[in-house]
This record gives structure tokens, C-alpha cells and sequence, in this order.
């Protein structure tokens, strides 16, 4: 069931679930651009996966997305906010200290909430993000210009056809998205990602051309290891069972 708490003038919509026994290490998912918790956790069956893994499993929609209060301002959609969201839902359930999982822009949202509330932070899995952390993800503003664009026909960005496609799919508020992108983006620098001290495993896929090399990251990180997730491009590698078993493995091997 979906639930609702108040956070920066937002009323930010999540799911909570515990497996059926005993005491759950919780793992908080933060979802990437344009995409909801049910979209990029729900439906490629991570909550199913770690609860069944005994896990507690608790998942936003980021603001602008899914069933989260929409704004059209794009400073509300810094990365250092939507990480202020995702450390006032761990205080609002009374939960001192969790495992962050993020995808894409979730991943940086992770990132940033590890460097801002560091003590909130177990551990890193960051998944479709790799040195573009620091380097960037390529030029956005032709996707910003394909959210808004009248006739989706008429839009001749690869990469914009492909995010306008993924957010009629998922019902999003096209312009809340494109205020999104323009901010969300800000990058952490090396420095700032060598402070970054819990245990990172950092997936992506061996086809994603936006994420950058996970391997690149991982170096510059004290306690980091990358995971290439085989034969899959950006969007594919979330579902991935292989990135799926590789994620529970680190949780094993990291516990609270």
C-alpha cells in the first residue's frame, strides 16, 4: 500500500515492506529520471527479491515523479534536496541507519545523501551510474526540449525519443521532468566522491552508453567495487538477475 509523508513543502509517496518474520535490515530505493518506485523497483521485481531475501524494502517516488507533489521550478530538483527527501522518510519511519540503492539519477540522489547524512548511510548500491558521477551524462538539453516537444514524431534525438517514449509510458508530468533535468544532473567531483567511505558496489550495464565506467568510479572511491551487468543497456540492466544476485551477495557480506 501506498503511503504519504510531508517533507520541504512535498507530500512524497512510498512503499514499506517487510518480509512476514523477525527483524528486517532495511534497504532504501531511490529511483532514476522520469521513472516512479513501482517502475524502476516494483515491477523488475527488486522488492519481491529482497524481501523474500529477508530484507525490508523502502522506496520513494522522488519529487516530481510518480504520486509525489509535482513542481515546475527547477530548484527544486537538486540532487542535494531529493537527498534531504530520502534521509526525512528514514527519519520519519525511525530508522537510524540503512542500505541506499539508487538507479541513474538515484544513484547520484545516493551519493549525495551518503556525503550529507553520512551517519543515515550503511551502505552504496549504485546501479546505472558509473564515472558519470563526475564527468557528466552526455548533453540533456535536447531531452528536456523532446519532454516538451507538441508531436513526439517530430523529435530527432536519439537519446530524447528514447526518454520522451519511457515518460508518456509511465504517465509522468513531462513538464515537471524537464525542471527536473536541468538541475538534477549537478555533479559530485572527485574529491568529493573519494569522501564517500561506506562499503559501494557500483553495477552497470556492459551496453549503457550514458552511465560511464563503473570501474573509473569505483577507483576513485576508498571501499568500492564495480560490477559489469553483461549484454544490457541502460534501461535493461535494472531487472538484471545477475545484478539481482551480485546485490544480495553485498548485502550479505556488508550487514548492519
Amino acid at each position: 500500500m501506498t503511503q504519504f509523508f510531508s517533507h520541504d513543502g512535498f507530500e512524497l509517496a512510498f512503499i514499506d515492506r517487510a518480509p512476514h518474520h523477525g527483524e528486517a535490515e532495511p534497504v532504501l530505493l531511490i529511483h532514476g529520471f522520469a521513472s516512479s518506485h513501482i517502475v524502476n523497483w516494483v515491477a523488475p521485481g527488486w522488492v519481491k527479491t529482497l524481501t523474500e531475501a529477508g530484507y525490508r524494502a523502502i522506496a520513494l517516488d522522488n519529487r516530481g515523479h510518480g504520486l509525489s507533489t509535482k513542481s515546475y521550478n527547477a530548484d527544486d530538483y537538486t540532487p542535494e534536496k531529493m537527498a534531504s527527501d530520502a534521509a526525512a522518510l528514514l527519519d520519519h519511519l525511525g530508522i537510524e541507519r540503512a542500505h541506499v540503492m539508487g538507479y541513474s539519477m538515484g544513484a547520484r540522489v545516493s551519493a549525495f545523501m551518503a556525503l550529507a547524512t553520512p551517519e543515515k548511510v550503511a551502505t552504496l548500491v549504485l546501479g546505472g551510474l558509473g564515472i558519470g558521477m563526475i564527468e557528466g551524462v552526455g548533453d540533456w538539453d535536447p531531452i528536456a526540449e523532446a519532454l516538451l516537444a507538441p508531436d513526439p514524431a517530430a523529435i530527432g534525438h536519439t537519446r530524447g525519443q528514447m526518454f520522451r517514449a519511457f515518460a508518456d509510458q509511465t504517465k509522468s508530468d513531462r513538464a515537471a521532468l524537464a525542471a527536473c533535468i536541468s538541475t538534477s544532473r549537478e555533479l559530485l567531483s572527485e574529491a568529493e566522491v573519494a569522501r564517500i567511505m561506506q562499503p559501494t558496489l557500483i553495477g552497470v550495464g556492459t551496453r549503457d552508453d550514458i552511465a560511464g565506467s563503473p570501474e573509473e568510479l569505483a577507483a576513485l572511491m576508498p571501499n568500492a567495487v564495480a560490477f559489469d551487468i553483461e549484454g544490457r543497456d541502460h534501461m535493461l540492466s535494472v531487472g538484471d538477475r545477475t545484478f539481482k544476485k551480485r546485490v544480495l551477495e553485498f548485502l550479505a557480506e556488508n550487514r548492519l
